[in-house]
């Protein structure tokens, strides 16, 4: 891989580390391509944690008022729009 890639999906990125997976689970790689591939599989695990844990603060952050779903920036205060401060 001389390119960097774009960023992958979550669901391409697990795809992957998947298929890295049931290479180094099956025990037929040479050292060298079983510790790349491990170290792909770090990177692309880090990577699908993050986006995770994007995903779960735009749920949490996404709420509804009055039948209208309503989206805060994350440092919003913790308060509901139209609440007093």
């Amino acid at each position: 891989m001389a390119a960097k890639k774009k960023a992958a999906t979550f669901e391409s990125a697990l795809e992957e580390l998947e298929q890295l997976v049931e290479r180094l689970e099956s025990g037929d790689l040479p050292l060298d391509e079983a510790l790349a591939d491990f170290e792909r599989g770090v990177k692309l695990t880090r990577e699908c944690q993050q986006k995770l844990a994007s995903a779960e603060q735009k749920v949490k952050i996404l709420m509804e008022e009055n039948g209208q779903v309503q989206e805060l920036p994350f440092d919003a205060p913790d308060q509901r729009p139209g609440e007093p401060e």
